[in-house]
């Protein structure tokens, strides 16, 4: 029996996330997130904000440590993995595959000024989270008239 592999439509999703991507930084939407992709798979991610820091959890299961690799700068969180599988075992013969190979590229543009010094990464149970402290702006002091 052939291998049937779930055919993912990357080329479809990429047509709408530009066009989503052109709707939304418009000016009208200046202060929403961009997230790309550079792959024909990508894990899935979360953006959330709390008081004093933004939270990006990835979804990485299978994934060793070494083959993830997270980096900020001006603004952008850009995330990059690969995964392998063995696709050969003995005795055994895929009638249906979908688990994702490969390599992974996902940026994000953080909606604000980040500590980039302070800013960590954890991997724990498939899941992968970046913390991205909020820079706090010095609070101005009022100026006497005289």
């Amino acid at each position: 029996m052939k291998l049937m592999k779930a055919a993912p439509m990357p080329a479809l999703r990429r047509e709408f996330d530009t066009m989503f991507e052109r709707l939304f930084r418009s000016p009208l939407f200046p202060e929403l997130p961009v997230l790309t992709a550079e792959a024909g798979w990508e894990p899935a991610l979360d953006l959330t904000e709390a008081e004093k820091e933004f939270l990006v959890r990835l979804e990485v299961p299978g994934f060793h440590r070494e083959n993830l690799d997270v980096k900020y700068e001006s603004g952008v969180l850009t995330i990059a993995g690969t995964r392998e599988f063995r696709t050969e075992l003995k005795g055994e013969e895929f009638l249906w595959q979908e688990r994702a190979e490969g390599r992974f590229v996902r940026s994000i543009r953080i909606p604000a000024p980040v500590i980039e010094g302070e800013v960590v990464a954890t991997y724990e149970n498939g899941v992968l989270t970046v913390k991205l402290p909020k820079h706090q702006p010095t609070a101005k002091a009022k100026i006497a008239i005289k």
